[in-house]
């Protein structure tokens, strides 16, 4: 277990180190924060439900920070790993793979629930930000929507040949999902065709039960997201399994 800890540790230090990863993950989400907060306020309005901008933003701004861990920062970080060599000899050393996969999944999830912390500090801080969940059923949804995503970032991760093929892919994957998804713009505003086809990206459902569960919402509203994304979990793991390298 400590050699464990100790590799979980140094994981961090490189997430910390590696300015995109952390700029998209703890940094950018405050940006969109401030900007569109300093814009729109936080006024209640019928338009959202007698919410304000930034009490809908904020759980899709969750949303975005579980996209940006699970298909950017996971999926390139394993492909570049296998590229450069670093899996292969990290498979040589006494931890068991488990624990070496278990190290970046433990990374990424304490990262995204950082970035997560500061965005709703910031929010309620600046904002007033308003919150009517339950606290537990929240935490229970982000780590369902977390683990969801991780999934699939092992699945492009195993998939995809080059470090550089995953870079790509994972990008074409990630900015149309948070556009389309009302991870960054609320669903409100696009258009019903747009809002249709965004049914079938994983990313909605994240942000349709984190927003829907932080308004008071019941667990049995959201049948049907807990469901995909929990299939999407499942799905992702036996298919990494059977297709994650180590070199």
């Amino acid at each position: 277990m400590r050699g464990f800890w100790k590799l979980t540790w140094i994981e961090i230090k490189l997430f910390l180190r590696e300015p995109m990863a952390a700029f998209f993950t703890l940094a950018f989400p405050l940006v969109m924060l401030f900007v569109f907060g300093s814009i729109y306020g936080n006024e209640p309005t019928p338009f959202f439900g007698g919410y304000g901008s930034v009490d809908v933003s904020a759980p899709a701004y969750t949303a975005m920070i579980i996209a940006t861990s699970g298909l950017l920062s996971l999926t390139i970080t394993m492909a570049s790993y296998r590229d450069y060599g670093i899996l292969r000899r990290l498979k040589a050393t006494p931890l068991r793979p488990p624990a070496i996969l278990g190290a970046q999944v433990i990374v990424n999830f304490l990262m995204t629930a950082l970035g997560t912390a500061l965005l709703v500090m910031a929010g309620k801080i600046v904002y007033g930000l308003r919150f009517d969940g339950n606290p537990l059923s929240v935490l229970a949804a982000f780590i369902l929507s977390c683990m969801s995503f991780f999934a699939l970032g092992f699945v492009l991760a195993g998939l995809l040949p080059t470090a550089r093929t995953a870079q790509i892919v994972a990008m074409v994957l990630f900015y149309p999902m948070i556009f389309l998804s009302g991870a960054t713009i609320p669903r409100e505003l696009l258009p019903e065709s747009i809002q249709k086809f965004a049914q079938v990206l994983p990313l909605t459902h994240v942000v349709t039960l984190l927003r829907g569960l932080w308004m008071g919402e019941p667990w049995g509203d959201h049948f049907l997201e807990v469901g995909i994304l929990s299939a999407l979990l499942i799905t992702g793991i036996l298919i990494s399994a059977k297709t994650f390298r180590w070199e």
